[in-house]
């Protein structure tokens, strides 16, 4: 999906958070990354092929 230069992360790679967001819905807590990513706003990730990443935000203690 990505067609700049230089390519962004594919989505199976370890740094795929760091590709362009392509479209972003703040309202509704997700955006759609130019390697087929989409990124939830608690962290979590759903990949190309279906798959899930489970939410990995930092944990702050209180």
């Amino acid at each position: 999906m990505c067609s700049h230069r230089p390519l962004c992360p594919a989505a199976d790679a370890a740094d795929r958070e760091a590709s362009h967001v392509i479209a972003s819905h703040p309202d509704q807590g997700w955006s759609l990354l130019c390697n087929g990513v989409v990124v939830f706003e608690d962290t979590g990730l759903l990949l190309p092929d279906g798959s899930v990443v489970a939410p990995h935000r930092a944990h702050v203690a209180a």
